[in-house]
């Protein structure tokens, strides 16, 4: 008794010639679609969803005006992007986006209390919250738009 194997690769070539695309694609070019997409979707988020990448609307401010107005100008300058072949970064360099990325409890250094203006008053107090409103991340929506983008980016390809 005896067992043959035949393998017809005749269609190889064929095949290969068209995945060529994908395994030479620029992924640069890829990455640099995906910053510029998160860099747009997190201005997007300041600027209009007022909400954190969980969907959890921001707490509203003690002022009652539209949140990170008065220092979204700030963050919004500095929201940028950079990409490299192998990664999609973007987020806000501002040195205080940090404070609304997470949170922060602001007490005095050298004074008996903090002292500041809202809304025409002045207030004096021990020590002030400002809760975490953030900006930076992914919610379904923006991982659903980066999905799109890189099936069309490589669909396109073949």
């Amino acid at each position: 008794m005896s067992v043959s194997i035949v393998i017809d690769a005749s269609d190889m070539a064929d095949a290969m010639q068209r995945l060529r695309p994908l395994l030479d694609f620029d992924a640069e070019e890829l990455m640099t679609g995906i910053a510029a997409l998160g860099e747009s979707q997190t201005r997007r988020r300041i600027t209009e969803e007022k909400t954190g990448p969980d969907g959890t609307p921001w707490t509203p401010n003690a002022a009652g005006t539209p949140i990170l107005v008065a220092t979204g100008q700030h963050l919004l300058a500095s929201v940028a992007w950079r990409a490299s072949a192998s990664e999609a970064e973007w987020g806000a360099s501002w040195e205080f986006a940090h404070v609304h990325q997470e949170g922060a409890v602001i007490v005095p250094k050298d004074a008996r209390a903090l002292m500041f203006n809202l809304g025409g008053r002045t207030i004096a107090a021990q020590k002030v919250t400002i809760p975490a409103r953030p900006l930076v991340g992914l919610s379904p929506d923006n991982e659903a738009e980066i999905l799109d983008l890189v099936t069309d980016y490589l669909g396109g390809l073949v």
